[in-house]
């Protein structure tokens, strides 16, 4: 506005106005290209992903909603096991299916080969439901219980992920005569995780696997077991890495363990979230860990990698509808959603972006975008320029395609999202919105 409250722009000479119109530009660049692959602005300016506009999603399916790019999911899972195996063929991949545990995904991702890393019974019968194959399946946590660990035998699994002693003891007496159930040891590897303390797993203090002495004493225990078989061992560094050099770290302590089958190296490579951020990419994911591996680790090992974040985090984003401007010493922009499906930011301060689905980029007012439930930390963005944003716009997050399904919730009695795949513009349902009764359903008394 001008000074006068008009809205008249600002006089200007003809270089500033290039200057703004660059920077509006290269803003819009930006933002696109941490929407999913593919997406583009159409003539109207309205953002498409997955060759769907997304305003004709949201009125057909509603907000909030996660909108993922089928192609993008694809694309990746393939982009991996190239990158593996044709630097160590006897590789496999499991995606981490605690990333975005739906059936859906999880059809793409075994259509493409991969194998499915599991934590916990409802993951299990998933990714069954998924028409994976329950051999391909790898068993992790570290509070299994006997539920599950029979829900995991009853299924045939692979692979189970030894944690703790009591894992052992509890295979032992569930695993049937005559059965040998294939296993895996996790071991600390001793490295700290340049990442959110709630990420990091790979320190010596760490709830998850064994230090080095007793993953051997678990070894032995395994070896002279009649119902357990060892195939090797499994680490895991932390999660959101930038730097594949930490990942490769965790390969050499593994090694000095002994000669086996099966080096499991975990997931963790990070993405990009914000515009200052640089993540590797798979590539040098791929041969940082297998130059390693190369190193250290018996020539015609099988090795597996479990990548979950970074498997399908950048192909999705979610729509919201803005409820509420309020402008004062900061001007909050309310959406429809939050914490109820965007955890994200509240448990590791994870840093998004967003963009007006329909003025993507340009000169904008700071505003910071704040969800509808009843805390304060229930905050999307802190600080984004967006561009004169009114009630009933949408709204879009990019990179929401990893734990913000997974962690959503009914946190003031809100609809946990749906879910919607586009592909060749057209967009299809895959996990349908809570309703009301959802709510209710399992209120008995």
């Amino acid at each position: 506005m001008g000074t006068d409250g008009t809205d008249e722009k600002p006089t200007a000479d003809a270089a500033d106005w290039k200057a703004e119109a660059m920077r509006s530009e290269s803003t819009a660049v930006d933002l696109l290209s941490l929407f999913p692959p593919g997406s583009r602005i159409d003539s109207d300016g309205v953002l498409v992903v997955g060759g769907c506009r997304l305003d004709d999603v949201a009125a057909e399916f509603g907000t909030p909603a996660i909108v993922v790019a089928e192609d993008a999911l694809v694309d990746r899972a393939r982009e991996y096991l190239s990158a593996f195996r044709s630097r160590w063929p006897r590789s496999d991949v499991a995606f981490a299916s605690k990333s975005f545990p739906c059936t859906a995904v999880q059809r793409v991702m075994v259509a493409e080969g991969l194998h499915l890393d599991v934590a916990g019974g409802g993951e299990i019968l998933t990714a069954v439901k998924a028409g994976a194959d329950p051999g391909r399946l790898v068993l992790h946590g570290n509070a299994k219980t006997d539920e599950e660990l029979e829900i995991a035998l009853r299924h045939g699994l692979g692979l189970v992920v030894v944690d703790n002693f009591d894992d052992i003891d509890r295979l032992e007496r569930i695993v049937p005569r005559g059965r040998r159930q294939r296993c895996l040891v996790r071991v600390i590897p001793g490295v700290e995780a340049a990442t959110h303390a709630s990420q990091a797993t790979g320190h010596a203090g760490s709830k998850f696997g064994l230090l080095p002495d007793d993953a051997r004493e678990a070894m032995a225990r395994i070896g002279r077991s009649a119902r357990l078989a060892l195939d090797g061992v499994h680490t895991h560094v932390g999660s959101q890495l930038l730097n594949v050099e930490q990942l490769a770290a965790a390969v050499e302590p593994i090694a000095k363990l002994g000669t086996f089958d099966t080096y499991d190296l975990g997931g963790g490579l990070g993405v990009r979230y914000t515009y200052d951020e640089h993540p590797p990419t798979v590539d040098d994911y791929a041969e940082a860990m297998t130059t390693q591996a190369r190193a250290v680790l018996p020539e015609g090992s099988r090795i597996i990698v479990e990548p979950g974040r970074s498997m399908v985090a950048a192909s999705a984003c979610t729509v919201y509808r803005v409820t509420t401007v309020k402008r004062g010493t900061v001007t909050h922009v309310a959406v429809d959603g939050g914490m109820g499906d965007n955890l994200e930011v509240s448990l590791t301060g994870q840093r998004f972006e967003a963009a007006l689905v329909d003025r993507v980029g340009g000169a904008g007012e700071t505003v910071t975008v704040v969800g509808r439930h009843c805390e304060s930390g229930d905050q999307l963005v802190d600080a984004v320029a967006l561009r004169d944003p009114v009630v009933g716009d949408l709204l879009a997050l990019p990179v929401t395609g990893a734990y913000c399904y997974t962690m959503s919730n009914q946190y003031n009695g809100a609809r946990r999202v749906p879910v919607i795949f586009a592909r060749d513009g057209k967009a299809r349902l895959v996990v349908r919105r809570d309703t009301w009764d959802d709510l209710l359903s399992r209120d008995v008394d």
